[in-house]
């Protein structure tokens, strides 16, 4: 299965039945909050004083776009549905045209949001969001309708990044359900209401990064007592598994069978803007190839370490995310 104008994929974008061979091969990622993304790079970044931009360049950005664009580096088989309107939406199709995998566009009336991220060469990074367009009730249901209609052809569908005005709070947790019918798993990367929602409604894994597991659990984690306790509650919620990313820490993964603490090496970290998501992406590719959950975890903080030694948002190739991989420590709470 290749982009271009194959039958099958020609098929599976129009939503129509596809061949058995191929059912149950794509991963379809799904981005309702996409974006604009404007990258600066600057050569420090200070308080009340001047600095200079050293770089700067446009891209497509949301969170489910960057899985499928590292599911598609790491050889993996992908489709993205995403919303789309607006000048900045036209634009955003464009960027999209020679990602090498489908992009499933869902036409809506307002423009799509634009974000600003600035790094400089030390590694620091701001990153601001707009909050993203209002999508109206028959935009919801078509939307709805679009991902529903490719399910049959998915082994995983990756529901990624925030939910903009008027998508209801309860969508991820629905489509949840639906997958489950169908007998796709699922992953859950999204933030507030639309995690907690989520996590209800039995996801196969849900991958909150810190900040948003402090959220959802009301509570500070600092120690790593708090961090167990807490994958231990977000399975208690609902989460089939969870992998709770920990930045330049790694990550904590918890299933039925298996709790364990995934330990990077140490890197220089340039950037690390989208860390997560690559994070995210490589567990599910990994999964998907049947290896174990302690070897998607790796795969998964593996990724997320080598896109995040990389300047501006970028994301690591298969072979530097190998490389990485072969250095992770994998430990077992006593």
């Amino acid at each position: 299965m290749t982009c271009g104008n194959s039958s099958v994929w020609n098929a599976f974008l129009r939503g129509l039945p596809i061949p058995i061979r191929y059912n149950r091969v794509l991963i379809l990622s799904l981005t309702i909050n996409p974006a604009i993304d404007r990258n600066l790079t600057a050569d420090r970044l200070a308080f009340e004083d001047r600095a200079y931009i050293t770089s700067k360049r446009e891209s497509a950005g949301g969170r489910g776009i960057n899985a499928s664009c590292v599911i598609h580096a790491f050889g993996g088989k992908t489709a993205a549905v995403v919303i789309s309107g607006g000048k900045a939406g036209a634009q955003f199709e464009a960027m999209l045209k020679c990602c090498g995998f489908p992009v499933i566009v869902v036409p809506i009336e307002e423009e799509i949001r634009t974000n600003l991220t600035i790094s400089d060469l030390q590694g620091l990074t701001i990153k601001l969001n707009e909050i993203g367009p209002r999508v109206s009730p028959a935009e919801v249901r078509r939307l709805e309708t679009t991902i529903v209609r490719r399910l049959k052809g998915a082994s995983w569908v990756m529901m990624c990044g925030s939910l903009p005005p008027g998508v209801p709070v309860d969508f991820y947790a629905k489509l949840i359900g639906t997958a489950r019918k169908h007998g796709v798993k699922t992953l859950l990367d999204t933030d507030g209401e639309a995690l907690r929602e989520g996590i209800r409604a039995n996801p196969t894994v849900v991958a909150p990064n810190q900040p948003e597991a402090e959220r959802l659990l009301d509570t500070a984690l600092i120690t790593n007592n708090q961090v167990l306790d807490a994958v231990g509650r977000m399975r208690v919620m609902g989460a089939e598994s969870v992998v709770l990313s920990l930045g330049a820490r790694g990550a904590v993964g918890a299933s039925a069978t298996d709790l364990i603490e995934v330990i990077p090496p140490r890197i220089d970290v340039v950037c690390p803007i989208g860390a997560g998501d690559a994070l995210a992406a490589a567990f599910v590719w990994s999964m998907r190839q049947n290896e174990n959950f302690e070897q998607a975890v790796r795969w998964g903080v593996a990724a997320g370490t080598a896109s995040a030694r990389l300047p501006g948002v970028a994301f690591a190739s298969r072979d530097q995310a190998e490389e990485i991989y072969r250095q992770v420590e994998v430990r077992r709470p006593s």
